[in-house]
Parts: structure tokens; C-alpha cells; sequence
């Protein structure tokens, strides 16, 4: 491939000469200033724009006209789409016209006649990626198609080159006839091809596979032009509703030269239903506001295009300021043109933030106590109060639990509760997370110790451990370049065992006592899955470790929680974020990427700021969340960019406990203590239907995502019907046999299960509803309060958190 900086001058010349002559006063703009077509098979994708009374830029592309001067015969040819190919070597000029204006552009044609090889690698490899013929749907899954295999996403170009070129007996490639290549007959659909066609006849792979097959077939001599990044013009768009825009995709090389690849590049948007776009790069607005992040993806480099769609809402009525998490989720929120909700009344942010925080309902009397409170400051007490409760680190420790996967079964009970208890202290401690981080990841010792080190037990290899800890502290997902490069990230299999290198020096020893314990050993850099050699070990996208073999996790783990680390605090605040609202700034909450943009750029880069500052305090950086105007919000739908807040379905866990306390009855759990709540355990085999049933995880994985969050017919047949159920409700010593005996009226009785329940005040409407179930004498008030309850019970309102 032919290095385009020579030729620059000449193009910036041509370019400057033809807009002296067009002048400033043309409306239209077209992109590239100067086009360059090197190679039979060369593409450049023009776009067209038309400059509108607001200022912005309309695409006309497919309505401009385009006409060749300056040659007797069109040395390049331009399609509707805007799409330029090269037709004979020579310079001219292109011509486009729109609206009565016209634009003058310089082409440059070159490499026709005497075209540099064509690389397989380098450009067979994207066509056929291009034509989705190594998608995982295709020949690229596991064990290809109809005995055709390629490797998915074009990752070994060696290996795909003998599947084309020398299996299958060789038929599907014809040297003396090229056009007749069962390769080409299968792609063109001319045979019978399951996948239907793939490739047109006058399309340039066609014309790129054949001169391939012409020039016989080769596999690349030496190591093909390399990408060095991709760029996406432009980087970013602000749309409206139905409009389309035709997007330019560049691969800029090592050397600095730019090759347009738009017609190569595949496309993918992460929110259709905002924008998407077609396999031209042909961006089309929804009617849904919010942003899209459209992937553009060429030989293993990513780039994407945020594309922006505001709500059509006439002003912005800007709620109070608490703290900068308002003051950057306003702007955000007036830029897509959303209105956000109003404020949640005590009631709800009490409840809320009892739930999100401590995974417990606030008793009959402290949200009696707290409706009652008329200081100002009442909601920052109470949050340092819940903060400061036993039940915030029972439930952290809970919650991170099933991060760092304690099975009983994996770890046998003793190192179940030794690491519950390490997590309860350090939850209790309020253990800076860099340094929480840091010992779990260095975890030495007994697994029967308090201590982290079951969650290394666990993991029982190198590369489970890597991707482990990247995906659980870096919030990076690299375990596709196990197999392949990342379809949507820059990771590639060389990535992956470097990683996998950080953590070879791990070993393992039986204990007098029977238990395990884990040592430091020498570690050793993992070979290259495909090529063999030896990686040297680095974490992801850091520097390579060159400490003492001995402490090379400590030495990861200084890097991993080192203040310049791009990952670490963004991927800490993003998952404290997903638990006090639903989601993270970046959804999935584990998978921070480029092409998996936050919903809020400043916003996840002021709060990571804000906790490292604070020494990586988790408690500081929990007040900061719920202290804010937007946090909270009054309950609604909720919303991709936290306009208002969501109702989520309880974790299993605690809406036992919720049941059991607002039924005054406590769950029995085989061999422990009575009254033991369900955030309390360690034991995540404890046998329990109901937990079962609304999602208790296994912790097989470091996701979160394994925790079930979707409601479903057995949950609501569980707790409309379950004995287990109806026996608390009817229970002699539970909240309905104790209201029953007391002397409170109807109105009273409805204020204790409601705030005992929801944490607020019944309305009329539902006191009047009581008061028809609470008939006269003991036993009439009795069963009237269980079907209040059973009631309430089963609302949305009582099984979410709002």
C-alpha cells in the first residue's frame, strides 16, 4: 500500500486553486476538500452538506449531482450515495451541484494500472468481515457452516487463508478462472448459498476478490499495513427527529497517512431506536431523545459517533442545585431537551434511601419519627445515620459477596464465613476502597482466615483470575480476546494473555488443618494463544511489569489503584451509582468502553475526581449521591439519563426482610440463630424457595448481572399464595394478631401498616379501605388486618424500591 504523504502537496494545491475560484459564497460544503483514489478497488465516501438558517449543517448528499471535467474521459465515478471509485489513473476535478450552488473538489487517481498486490489480511479479510462472512452467525462461529470455517471477526488471517485457499480439496478457489470461485459463486448467490447473497457483482469486493484470485491467491509476504486508529467524521452529531447524515470513516495508518474506509467499515448502533445506521454509514434519527452511540469498527480499530436527538421540550425549569451531580445532570438534561421530575416527598427518600443503602425497611416508628421532623437537615442525619448502621455493612458485605463469588460450595463453610466476616469489617471499618481493592487482589494466607483470599480460591486460573479483577475493578471486559480480537473495544488476544501473565504467580497449599492457603510464586509470562510466544505480562493498556516475579499482583495492583489509572474510580463510582439508581452512567455497569459511552461524560469524570480526592471513601461518596436533587427525585419511569427515579424490583434478600418485618414474623433459617435476617447471610446454598424464585444468584460469576432484577408470574403466585406467606400473616405473634389486641381505631390501625409497609401515610381513599376490612371484635379486626397486609404485600409499590 502506496504511502499517501507525497501526494498531499499536490491535492492541498489543486484544493486551494478551486477555492479561489468558487470564492466563499457557496452554501454548500463537501467533504473531502481533495479526494484521492489509490487502487482499483479504492473508495471515498463524499459527503454533501447544505448550511440551514439555524446554522446547521443539512446532509444533501444524495440529492447533490456530481460531473467529472477536466479529463476527455472520467478518470472516477461517483454513485448516488456520494460513494467515489477510480475508473482510469489521472487528476480532473469533481463537480457538485445542489440547490443552484456548486463545490469543486480534486481527484487524484492513481495505483489502476500497475495496483499494488492486493492484501489478504490487509483487505480480503475486511471484505469478507464486511459481508458478515466470519460473523459468529456465519462461517465464524465455533464450528463453522457447512464445513466452511473462518475464524469470527477475520482475528487469524492464517488460519482463514488455508480454509479458502487449500481445504476443502481446494474447490473454492478457481486460479485459471477466477470469476468461477466457489468462494465468489457462493458470495454472489449464482449457487445455492444458505446465507443468501453477500456480495453484488459490481460491487468493489467482487472486483477485490477476483484480482485476488488473479494474482494468485497469496497470502501476505510480510505483515500487512497496520491501523493505527480510526477516525469517524464527525465525532459527534445533534439531530432531529428523521434525519439522516451520512457518516465518513478514515483509518489512519503508523505514518500518519489516512485512508478512507467507510465502505469497508461495519456499522453498529448501541440505540437503534435513537439512531442507527445502515452498512453505508448512512446515520437515521429516531424519534425517541437521548443519545446513540454508533460503532464503527475496521480491522480490530473502533471509533464511534455519539449522535445526540433532544426531546422537544419548550424551556427548562431548572430544579434547585444540592451539589455538582445537579449541576451536571441539569445541563445534560436541558441539552437532550428532557424535563426532569419533581422532588420526592420525605416518605419516598426515606424508604429510598433505607433500601438502596442498608437493604431495609425503616420501622413504624422511625418513619413516623422522621414525617414528624421539621429541620431542614433531617435528610443529611439521616443518611449519616444509615451509614453508620450495622445493617449498611451487613448489606454491602452482602452485595459484594456475590462480586467475589463466596459459594459454600466452592469454599466449604469455614472459608464462606471467614471471608463474610472480612467483608462485614471492612464495610463497618469503611475500608478505603483502593486498599480493599488492593488485598483482595493480593490476597495471601489461609482461606479460613478472615481475609479475601477465598475470592483467588475461587478463580483457579491465571486467566479466570485476569478477567476476573479487570471486569470486577477495571470495569473492562476482555474476555472475547481470549478467542479474538474485541469486536467493540481496541483488546486483542495479546491483551488478554499479558493480562493473564499478572496473575501466573499463584499458588496453592494444604493446610495441617485441611484448609487451603494461598502463596506467592515466580511468576511467568503466558504464551500467545495462536502464535505461541511468550507475552510479556501488563495490565490493560499500562506498561509491562518488570518488578520482583515474586510480587508481580502487589505490583498490579499499584498500578490498578495508582491515581492516573483511567479505570479504577470511574468503574468504583459507576457501580455505586447503579445501586442508588438502577443502572450506572455507563450500562452495563461493568463494561466501560469507548464504544459503551456514560450517559453523562462530565458527570462520571467529577465524581471519579471528587472519590479519589477523598482518599477513595465509599461512605462520602454514598452521602454525595443521596444529597442530591437527583437522587432525590420524585418516583416515575425513571429514564436513561436519571430525569427521575425508577422502580426496581427488591433483591431477594431484602424483600424477605421486608416481609418478615412488615409481618412482625422472622424467617427461620436452618442452624442459625432466630430472627437472623436475610442480608445476614453467609451461606448463599441456605435452602430458601423464595429466594430462589426472586433471584438470589449463585455467584458462579464477578457480574451483577447475575442477580435476577425482572419480575416474573411465580413471584407474584409466591406472594399471593405461598403457605409460608400466609402463615406469617396469620401468625399469632405476628403484626396483625398484635394491632388486633391494641385499642387503635381503623384510621390508626391503617397509619401503622402503612408506615410500617411504605413509610408513609395512607390516603383517605386507603383508610377508607382499611376500615371496610377491620371489622368489629378480636377476631374480625384480626382477619381483616391480614387481608390488608396480604394487600399491600403484593404492590408494586412495596416489592420495588422507588
Amino acid at each position: 500500500m502506496t504511502n499517501q504523504r507525497s501526494r498531499m502537496p499536490l491535492l492541498l494545491a489543486m484544493a486551494l486553486a478551486h477555492l479561489l475560484v468558487t470564492g466563499a459564497r457557496a452554501e454548500i460544503a463537501v467533504f473531502p476538500s481533495a479526494i484521492d483514489l489509490n487502487g482499483p478497488e479504492s473508495t471515498v465516501q463524499v459527503v454533501v452538506l447544505r448550511k440551514g438558517k439555524d446554522g446547521r449543517g443539512a446532509d444533501v448528499t444524495r440529492a447533490a449531482r456530481f460531473r467529472i471535467e477536466g479529463t476527455a474521459a472520467p478518470i472516477a465515478r461517483i454513485d448516488s450515495t456520494g460513494l467515489a471509485s477510480p475508473v482510469s489513473e489521472g487528476t480532473a476535478t469533481i463537480v457538485v451541484g445542489e440547490g443552484g450552488e456548486e463545490a469543486r473538489v480534486p481527484v487524484r487517481v492513481s495505483g489502476v494500472v500497475k495496483p499494488v498486490p492486493v492484501s489478504f489480511a490487509g483487505q480480503v479479510i475486511p471484505a469478507l468481515s464486511k459481508a458478515g462472512c466470519s460473523s459468529g452467525g456465519c462461517h465464524g462461529k465455533a464450528e463453522g457452516q457447512n464445513g466452511f470455517k473462518l475464524s469470527v471477526f477475520g482475528f487469524d488471517p492464517a488460519a482463514d487463508h488455508r480454509a479458502i485457499v487449500a481445504e476443502g480439496r481446494g474447490r473454492r478457489i478457481s486460479h485459471g478462472d477466477p470469476r468461477a470461485s466457489l468462494l465468489l459463486l457462493k458470495a454472489t448467490a449464482a449457487v445455492a448459498h444458505g446465507g443468501g447473497r453477500k456480495i453484488r457483482e459490481d460491487s468493489w469486493p467482487y472486483r477485490l476478490l477476483v484480482r485476488w484470485i488473479a494474482e494468485g491467491a497469496r497470502t501476505d509476504s510480510a505483515e500487512p499495513f497496520e491501523t493505527a486508529r480510526l477516525v469517524v467524521d464527525p465525532p459527534g452529531l445533534r439531530v432531529v427527529p428523521g434525519e439522516k447524515r451520512q457518516l465518513r470513516v478514515e483509518a489512519v495508518m503508523p505514518d500518519g497517512s489516512r485512508r478512507c474506509v467507510t465502505s469497508e467499515a461495519e456499522f453498529e448502533s448501541n440505540a437503534p431506536n435513537i439512531a442507527g445506521a445502515d452498512s453505508r454509514g448512512l446515520m437515521m434519527a429516531g424519534s425517541l431523545p437521548g443519545e446513540a452511540a454508533i460503532l464503527a469498527r475496521h480491522m480490530g480499530a473502533v471509533a464511534v459517533c455519539r449522535v445526540t436527538l433532544p426531546g422537544k421540550e419548550s424551556g427548562f425549569p431548572r430544579p434547585p442545585e444540592r451539589n455538582f451531580i445537579d449541576t451536571l445532570t441539569w445541563n445534560r438534561l436541558e441539552e437532550l431537551g428532557i424535563r426532569p421530575a419533581g422532588e420526592a416527598d420525605d416518605a419516598a427518600f426515606m424508604r429510598r434511601a433505607w433500601l438502596d443503602t442498608a437493604g431495609t425497611l425503616p420501622s413504624a416508628r422511625e418513619a413516623r419519627a422522621f414525617l414528624a421532623d421539621k429541620d431542614p437537615a433531617k435528610r443529611a442525619r439521616l443518611a449519616d445515620r444509615i451509614l453508620a448502621s450495622p445493617e449498611y455493612a451487613d448489606y454491602q458485605a452482602m452485595l459484594w459477596a456475590d462480586l467475589l463469588r463466596v459459594d459454600r460450595d466452592a469454599l466449604k463453610a469455614q472459608g464462606a464465613v471467614a471471608m463474610w466476616r472480612w467483608l462485614r469489617s471492612a464495610f463497618a471499618a469503611n475500608m478505603p476502597y483502593d486498599r480493599f481493592a488492593r488485598e483482595v487482589v493480593s490476597a495471601r494466607g489461609s482461606v479460613a482466615g478472615d481475609s479475601p483470599a477465598g475470592f483467588l480460591r475461587v478463580l483457579d486460573k491465571p486467566e479466570v483470575v485476569a478477567r476476573s479483577v479487570s471486569q470486577l475493578f477495571l470495569g473492562v471486559r476482555i474476555e472475547c480476546a481470549q478467542c479474538h480480537h474485541h469486536p467493540s473495544e481496541k483488546w486483542g488476544q495479546d491483551d488478554y494473555a499479558a493480562l493473564a501473565g499478572c496473575f501466573t504467580g499463584l499458588g496453592r497449599k494444604v493446610m495441617p488443618d485441611g484448609s487451603e492457603a494461598l502463596l506467592s510464586e515466580a511468576a511467568k509470562d503466558i504464551n500467545h494463544p495462536r502464535t505461541g510466544k511468550p507475552v510479556k505480562a501488563r495490565p490493560p493498556g499500562g506498561p509491562p511489569l518488570e518488578g520482583d516475579p515474586l510480587l508481580r499482583r502487589e505490583e498490579f495492583a499499584a498500578w490498578m489503584t495508582a491515581p492516573a489509572n483511567p479505570f479504577f474510580a470511574k468503574a468504583a463510582v459507576n457501580r455505586v451509582w447503579a445501586r442508588y439508581f438502577g443502572r450506572g452512567l455507563v450500562d452495563p455497569v461493568d463494561d466501560l468502553r469507548t464504544t459503551n459511552p456514560s450517559a453523562n461524560d462530565e458527570l462520571l469524570e467529577a465524581l471519579a475526581r471528587r472519590f479519589r480526592e477523598s482518599g477513595h471513601d465509599l461512605k462520602a461518596l454514598a452521602k454525595l449521591v443521596m444529597m442530591s436533587r437527583v437522587y432525590q427525585s420524585a418516583p416515575g419511569a425513571g429514564g436513561a439519563n436519571f430525569e427521575g427515579a425508577a422502580h426496581r424490583l427488591l433483591p431477594a434478600e431484602v424483600l424477605l426482610d421486608a416481609v418478615c418485618q412488615a409481618t412482625g414474623v422472622p424467617e427461620d433459617f436452618n442452624g442459625l440463630p432466630a430472627g437472623t435476617r436475610a442480608i445476614r447471610l453467609w451461606d448463599n446454598r441456605m435452602p430458601s424457595y423464595f429466594l430462589q424464585v426472586f433471584g438470589r444468584p449463585v455467584r458462579a460469576t464477578v457480574c451483577s448481572c447475575e442477580r435476577g432484577d425482572a419480575p416474573s408470574i411465580s413471584q407474584a403466585l409466591h406472594l399471593m399464595n405461598a403457605p409460608e406467606i400466609n402463615a406469617k400473616l396469620r401468625s399469632a405473634g405476628g403484626t396483625a394478631a398484635r394491632l388486633a389486641k391494641t385499642g387503635l381505631s381503623p384510621d390508626e390501625l391503617a397509619d401503622e401498616i402503612y408506615l410500617a409497609c411504605l413509610s408513609r401515610f395512607p390516603t383517605e381513599e386507603e383508610r377508607r379501605a382499611v376500615a371496610g376490612l377491620v371489622g368489629e371484635g378480636a377476631t374480625a379486626r384480626r382477619e381483616g388486618l391480614e387481608d390488608a397486609l396480604w394487600a399491600i404485600l403484593n404492590t408494586r409499590e412495596f416489592i420495588c424500591n422507588h
